[in-house]
């Protein structure tokens, strides 16, 4: 299981990088180059959103891992006593939050 997540993150940080060298080269020079630069554009901006992805990606992966876990002992546990289903339903949800805090964290990078 560890090397499955291993693979996805080095393939999303791999997806990040090139999709951030495409956009960079995807503008051609123009008279606003300078102006761009001054105003703290450019290579920052690509950082900026390579952490937003890598915040999202990395975070939906455990989230994912996770519910898989969860879930899996939750349906076990209701299989054997239908009356634990109010109490394992719970921990799935919390276990799908993580997402959600991913979610916000790459929402205040892009933001700030």
């Amino acid at each position: 299981m560890n090397k499955k997540i291993f693979v996805s993150v080095i393939l999303l940080f791999a997806l990040s990088i090139s999709v951030a060298f495409a956009q960079a080269r995807g503008n051609p020079p123009s008279e606003n180059a300078q102006s761009v630069e001054a105003n703290g554009e450019g290579l920052g901006s690509a950082v900026k959103y390579i952490a937003a992805a890598l915040a999202v990606g990395i975070a939906c992966i455990g989230g994912g891992a996770a519910v898989g876990k969860i879930g899996a002992a939750a349906m076990g546990a209701m299989s054997e006593n239908a009356e634990l289903s109010g109490k394992a339903l719970p921990f799935v949800g919390l276990a799908e939050g993580i997402c959600l805090w991913g979610f916000l964290v790459a929402l205040l990078i892009i933001m700030m």
